[in-house]
C-alpha cells in the first residue's frame, strides 16, 4: 500500500502545490504555479507509463525492469524540460522554478545511475521531498524520514528492490534534489 499511495508520480504531484503555496501564500497562483509543474513532472508522464504497461512496453506502471525506463525517463525528461521553460517564461515565482530545476536534477542523476544500476525511483523522490520541505517550512519535517525508511522497506518487501537500492535512493534524493533546491531557492 505505500508503494502505491506514496509513489513518485503522487508525491510530485502534491509537492510543487506545497512549494507554490509558501511561494505564493494565495490560492490561485499556487493552483496555477503547482498544477503546472504537476502536469509537467507527474501527470503526463505517468499517463505515458500507465500507456507503455497496457501495451506491454514495459513491465507495469513501476517499470520494475531496470532496461525498460529507457522512454519512461526521456518522456518525463521532455515533459519536465517544457514545464520549466514554461514556468521561466512565465514568470513563476523562484521557489516553483528552484524546486523543477532540483526534480530534474534529481531525475538526471537517478537515470545515469539506473542505466547501470537499478536505484530506487520511490526512495529518492521521497527523499528529495523530505529536504525540500524541510528547506521550504520547518525543520520538523524532517520527521517524514520515517516515511522514506517505511517506503524502503515496502519497497523490498515487494521484491522490487534491494536494501542497498532503496538506501541509495533515499542518499541521491536527498543530494541531488533536496541538497540543490536549499540553495537554489535561498532558504537556507
Amino acid at each position: 500500500m505505500l508503494t502505491e499511495v506514496l509513489a513518485p508520480w503522487v508525491i510530485v504531484l502534491l509537492l510543487p502545490l506545497a512549494v507554490a503555496w509558501q511561494a505564493t501564500h494565495a490560492l490561485l497562483p499556487t493552483l496555477l504555479w503547482g498544477l503546472l509543474v504537476a502536469v509537467t513532472s507527474s501527470i503526463l508522464p505517468m499517463g505515458i507509463i500507465v500507456w507503455g504497461a497496457r501495451t506491454g512496453r514495459w513491465d507495469g506502471h513501476h517499470v520494475r525492469n531496470r532496461e525498460g525506463r529507457l522512454i519512461p525517463f526521456v518522456a518525463l525528461l521532455v515533459f519536465s524540460l517544457g514545464g520549466l521553460a514554461a514556468l521561466i517564461l512565465a514568470r513563476a515565482p523562484w521557489l516553483v522554478i528552484a524546486l523543477d530545476i532540483s526534480m530534474i536534477s534529481t531525475l538526471i542523476v537517478t537515470g545515469a545511475i539506473t542505466s547501470r544500476w537499478k536505484i530506487s525511483m520511490h526512495t529518492a523522490v521521497a527523499g528529495g521531498a523530505v529536504v525540500i520541505l524541510a528547506a521550504t517550512y520547518s525543520p520538523v519535517f524532517w520527521l517524514l524520514a520515517v516515511l522514506v525508511a517505511a517506503i524502503g522497506w515496502s519497497r523490498v518487501k515487494i521484491h522490487d528492490h534491494t536494501t542497498a537500492q532503496t538506501i541509495g535512493g533515499a542518499i541521491v534524493g536527498a543530494i541531488s534534489g533536496g541538497g540543490l533546491y536549499a540553495p537554489l531557492s535561498g532558504v537556507l
